[in-house]
């Protein structure tokens, strides 16, 4: 099975393993958030992935 290229440009394996992305829902919409949401959504996201998700997106980790 093949590595979906589109979902792994979007992470990033740091040292010990972790898998970053970025916080979901920050392109636009965000006038009436709240500035301290805003913030937040600047920084990187860890990911939890489940096997089975790993497995279909990701086969070669």
């Amino acid at each position: 099975m093949k590595t979906n290229k589109s979902y792994s440009k979007r992470i990033r394996v740091t040292r010990t393993g972790k898998l970053i992305a970025r916080a979901k829902g920050q392109d636009h919409f965000n006038a009436k958030q709240s500035s301290g949401k805003r913030r937040s959504k600047r920084r990187s996201v860890s990911l939890a992935l489940s096997a089975k998700v790993r497995q279909r997106f990701l086969p070669g980790a």
